[in-house]
C-alpha cells in the first residue's frame, strides 16, 4: 500500500487538484449519490467518484465531441443498452447512476474471476472503460506470456500496456488511483472536522 501511495502522490505537478476548493465541493454535493449507487451495485463509492473526476472534473454540464454526458460521459446509446437501460443521463443522478451500473456490468461479463483482487478488478474495468474490453484481454494475454501477472494492472498489465496501446488508458487508470486517494484524505479530514467541532469545549 505504501509503495502505491508514493508512487501515485509525490509526483503530481501535471495532475490537477482533486481537493482545490471548487472541486471539494462538488465532490461533498455529489457524495451521496456516489455511495448511494456504489452500495446499490457493490462497487467502491470513492473509486466511482475518482473515475467521475477523471472523466469530466465532476461537471455534468460536460459534453464531448464524440457525444459522450455529463459527470460518468457515457455515450446515450449505451445509456440506452440493456445493459445499462438507464436513458435520461442530462440528469446528474441518472448519470451517476448509470456510470455505476455500466461499471458493474464490465466486471461481472469480463472479470468476474475469483483469482482476481477487488482492486484489480475495478482498474482493469477502468482500463476497458477507456480502451475497450477486447483490447484489455489481449494486453492481459501479452502479459502472461511475458511472464508478468494477467491478473494485477498495477506493475504488471499496465506494462504491456504502456508498450502496446500507449501512455493513455495508463494515466486513465492511474489518475484515477490518485484521485481515489485524494479523496480517501478529504473524507477523513471532513470526519476528523465533524468530530472536532462535536467534541465538548475544556
Amino acid at each position: 500500500g505504501n509503495v502505491l501511495i508514493d508512487k501515485y502522490l509525490k509526483t503530481t505537478k501535471w495532475l490537477r487538484n482533486a481537493r482545490s476548493d471548487e472541486d471539494r465541493r462538488r465532490f461533498l454535493a455529489m457524495v451521496d449519490l456516489f455511495r448511494s449507487y456504489g452500495e446499490r451495485y457493490g462497487l467502491d463509492p470513492l473509486l466511482m467518484a475518482a473515475q467521475g473526476y477523471q472523466e469530466s472534473g465532476l461537471d455534468q454540464t460536460k459534453r464531448s465531441r464524440a457525444g459522450a454526458v455529463g459527470v460518468m460521459q457515457l455515450l446515450p446509446s449505451t445509456a440506452r443498452d440493456k445493459a445499462v437501460g438507464i436513458p435520461d443521463i442530462e440528469k446528474l443522478e441518472s448519470n451517476i447512476h448509470a456510470g455505476v451500473k455500466y461499471n458493474r456490468w464490465m466486471i461481472d461479463t469480463y472479470y468476474d474471476e475469483p483469482r482476481l483482487a477487488p482492486l484489480d478488478r475495478m482498474l482493469l474495468s477502468f482500463a476497458s472503460y477507456n480502451a475497450g474490453p477486447r483490447r484489455v484481454a489481449g494486453l492481459r494475454q501479452k502479459a502472461k506470456a511475458q511472464g508478468l501477472d494477467p491478473d494485477r494492472w498495477f506493475n504488471n498489465v499496465e506494462l504491456v500496456a504502456a508498450k502496446e496501446i500507449g501512455r493513455e488508458t495508463v494515466t486513465y487508470v492511474s489518475n484515477i488511483y490518485r484521485y481515489y486517494l485524494a479523496y480517501q484524505m478529504m473524507v477523513e479530514g471532513e470526519k476528523a472536522r465533524r468530530a472536532a467541532k462535536a467534541a465538548p469545549v475544556g
